[in-house]
């Protein structure tokens, strides 16, 4: 019979958070996979826990997903955990869940913190609905057309951000939302010097033109309204499919690609809009 993978979340700062589930999981399992054995190592031992560690992080998950499982097949059980927060969630233990389940092996998890939940109660905005969108691209291009993908939803974003990344995140979110947007910035979340700032996007360029970021945040973002919806929708109405299809290519964008957005603008196929682009 196989053993059980344990996903458990591990304090985002304070300690105190450790549950008393948590500490008799780490106590029972044969092996704990950690993204990284000396943090591990010294929350192990803040409560006393003598256990075998193994790494499992980005750059080994294959090899040693292949390890877990079969150590898991023979019966063995199997904790994981990230260095703070839960496992799994922009972390390379989703890989790890995946090939359980493909492997028809119990996976389970010890609730406990969460980082993107946490600030999201702690800022002030919309709980009702929300998308956790995670770390942005390192790469301009597709950090940009993620964020417009995103430019209608009146969802409330939630993103992880590194601090020197930080000043040109805001600025193309601002690019995207407007410099009106609502957003708040969380640091050090249950830790001394938890700090959550409520501001605007244009506010927040402006404070980290003078100070500097320190930490990572979770960046939360309010959704876009119904009324930016409608401004959105309706920049086009009194254009020609002409000018719609001109509009974008003077913007940069390709006339195959102006086509295709202007199609979708209208909720028309591309073929009528290339067509009456095209015709004499």
């Amino acid at each position: 019979m196989s053993g059980t993978l344990y996903l458990c979340a591990t304090p985002i700062g304070n300690l105190s958070d450790v549950s008393t589930r948590f500490i008799k999981t780490l106590e029972l399992v044969d092996i704990i996979a950690a993204e990284d054995t000396r943090v591990t190592l010294k929350l192990l031992n803040h409560f006393n826990i003598k256990k075998q560690l193994t790494s499992y992080h980005e750059h080994n998950k294959h090899e040693k997903g292949e390890y877990l499982v079969s150590l898991l097949k023979e019966g063995k059980n199997v904790a994981l955990v990230s260095d703070a927060g839960t496992p799994a969630i922009s972390d390379p233990g989703e890989d790890l869940v995946g090939l359980c389940i493909e492997n028809d092996i119990n996976v389970t998890s010890i609730p406990g913190c969460v980082a993107l939940i946490n600030a999201l109660i702690l800022s002030g905005l919309s709980t009702k609905r929300f998308s956790f969108e995670g770390f942005l691209s390192v790469n301009k291009r597709h950090r940009k057309e993620h964020l417009k993908s995103l430019a209608n939803d009146t969802h409330t974003m939630i993103f992880y951000e590194a601090p020197h990344k930080l000043p040109y995140t805001l600025s193309d979110m601002a690019e995207v939302f407007g410099m009106e947007r609502k957003i708040a910035l969380v640091r050090e979340l249950t830790k001394l010097h938890e700090e959550v700032l409520r501001l605007t996007l244009g506010e927040a360029i402006a404070k980290f033109n003078e100070d500097k970021p320190r930490g990572e945040y979770v960046i939360i973002i309010d959704g876009c309204s119904e009324e930016e919806i409608k401004t959105e929708e309706e920049w086009w109405s009194e254009l020609s499919v002409i000018e719609h299809v001109d509009r974008y290519i003077e913007k940069g964008t390709s006339s195959k690609d102006a086509i295709k957005q202007t199609a979708l603008d209208r909720n028309v196929s591309k073929r009528d809009v290339y067509n009456e682009y095209h015709k004499s």
